[in-house]
């Protein structure tokens, strides 16, 4: 992930107590780096890139939880969450090659040159591990930002109802108009994009050629690996897909930056 992470927790606790609480989501961040880090060469999936072609590969739980729902969401977003895009000779039917076996929870890769990149996806899934450890400490209050692109709003800000998420521009959020502004209660937002035209770096399924142009688009929802998957797909679907996504989960809150 290589982000910055701000956490916000509004609590009674000591701040001996509030220390720990992040103690243990820096534990966790630590772990989902050498467990799914696409550039880190010692990491679980970088080893599995390199050998799940040869034979089935046992993977960790929380491995394979992620690669499932990822295929899952794959044929749920029209192909247009799609992990594999950064596999050598990529075609849209690359992915079809990724086989999971439930019973041994293990893959394999059909096709060699086959990699699965997790990088559109694991800061959503953190936020949701993160928001398993506040539960578990019994934070009702709490907001998470990673590298502004991931953020989790728990509960409310100790001046008011939900959390204030500023944009510094006049946004059309889709269902309260146009603001600058969104307030988030129990809520993730999620954004994808190109930060410039020369910052490019997702790479539509449909034509596996990176998107163009300087844009973003965001999204909320009320789960953070989710919301990662829908803003991913929507940055890279078409005009027509995108509509018929935007029905089909209906997502209330899509905002073009």
């Amino acid at each position: 992930m290589h982000t910055r992470v701000d956490i916000i927790l509004s609590s009674q606790y000591s701040e001996d107590k509030l220390l720990l609480v992040i103690a243990t989501i820096q534990d966790i961040l630590r772990q989902l780096e050498k467990t799914a880090n696409y550039y880190d060469a010692d990491s679980e999936l970088a080893q599995i890139n390199q050998t799940a072609s040869l034979d089935p590969v046992k993977l960790s739980s929380s491995l394979y939880e992620m690669i499932s729902l990822c295929l899952e969401y794959h044929r749920k977003t029209l192909g247009c969450f799609d992990v594999t895009v950064h596999s050598e000779h990529y075609t849209r039917n690359t992915i079809q090659s990724v086989q999971l076996s439930a019973e041994d929870q293990t893959v394999f890769f059909q096709k060699k040159g086959t990699t699965i990149n997790l990088s559109g996806f694991l800061k959503g899934y953190a936020l949701e591990r993160i928001r398993e450890i506040l539960e578990s400490y019994a934070i009702k209050n709490a907001l998470i930002n990673m590298g502004n692109s991931s953020v989790l709003a728990i509960g409310n800000h100790p001046n008011g109802k939900g959390w204030k998420v500023d944009f510094g521009k006049r946004i059309h959020t889709g269902k309260d108009g146009e603001d600058n502004a969104l307030i988030l209660f129990d809520e993730c937002l999620t954004t994808s994009g190109n930060n410039s035209a020369e910052h490019k770096h997702l790479i539509s399924p449909h034509s596996a050629k990176l998107v163009e142009g300087c844009k973003q688009l965001a999204v909320v929802t009320t789960n953070g690996a989710i919301g990662e998957i829908f803003s991913t797909s929507l940055f890279v679907a078409d005009e027509e897909q995108r509509a018929l996504l935007i029905d089909r989960f209906h997502l209330k809150t899509v905002i073009e930056l």
